[in-house]
Formats: C-alpha cells, structure tokens, sequence
C-alpha cells in the first residue's frame, strides 16, 4: 500500500499524540522537546493543536495507520508573518527510505506557499540528523547558522543547524 499524506485533524490526535511521543523517546537529540515537557504533553493538548487555524497544520502520512508526521506554523506577530516554520518532522524507521518525508516536506512548503504573505520557511535540525539535513539541502534549504551544543540528553550533546528556503 502506498502511504498517503493528509492534513490531520482533531480526530487524529491519540494516534498523532501516540506518534510524537514515540518520536521523542525514540530519536532524543532530533527534537528539543523531551516527552515530560513537550507542548504535545497529552491527547488534549494535541487535540487543541489540530483545531482548524488556517496558519497551522500538522501533515500525517497514514498506511492505514499514521507512520509519519510533520507541522507547520506561521508566527502570530505581524512582524514575523512573513515566515512559515517547519517542525516535528518523524517517519517511523521501518517506512524510511521511501520518500515519505520529502512527500510529507512537499505539502508543507506547498501549503506554506499559498499563505498570504510568506516569503520563507524556516526550520531547524540536529546535526547528527544527517539524512534530513541533506533531504532539506536537496529541496533548497540554505544554512545560516549552526548553534553548537543546542541538544544535551544523557551525557551527548547535538549542535542545531538552522535553515531557510526563500519561497
């Protein structure tokens, strides 16, 4: 079955809940969030974050089951309306490989683009994430900074790698 990439809804949050915190435990020093303090701490708080807002969508890919994620918001501030943000993105091991996240990366610049008014999306990645970082070089991410020693969980520590796409 090929996989398939849709905007999830408030009826998707146990399952996007269950996923990102899998995500979390799984990949460490890929997100900054740690499960006991993430904003997606519960199924509410998940639940709240796919309520219709025409500038926020989480993207899901689903065989039946949701096998991969990823958000995208623009800033409230009007003087940062002009930026989309990518975050979040996760494909469970077994699916990787497949195309999935650049297929999941494809709806988010697609639906960042007929935003009103934004120019750019921004996100930024651990550099130990090597295979995401060449993923978002490939589709016209440029670097413009790297914060050295971002992420510490346990005794590793993870630089972050910052990055824009002009639109």
């Amino acid at each position: 079955m090929t996989p398939r990439i849709q905007i999830l809804h408030e009826s998707d949050a146990g399952e996007l809940f269950r996923l990102r915190q899998r995500a979390l435990l799984e990949s460490p020093l890929a997100f900054l969030a740690s499960p006991e303090d993430d904003l997606a701490s519960s199924e509410a708080a998940v639940r709240e974050l796919l309520t219709s807002r025409h500038d926020s969508v989480v993207f899901g890919a689903r065989a039946p089951e949701l096998i991969g994620m990823l958000g995208l918001y623009r800033p409230g501030a009007k003087k940062a309306a002009h930026k989309a943000n990518i975050w979040g993105m996760f494909v469970l091991p077994t699916w990787r490989g497949q195309g999935l996240a650049a297929r999941l990366l494809d709806e988010a610049i697609g639906f960042a683009r007929r935003l009103p008014g934004v120019a750019s999306v921004h996100l930024s990645v651990s550099e130990s994430a090597g295979a995401a970082r060449h993923l978002y070089e490939r589709v016209g991410f440029e670097t413009w900074g790297i914060e050295p020693d971002a992420i510490r969980f346990e005794v590793h520590s993870d630089g972050e790698r910052h990055m824009r796409l002009a639109l």
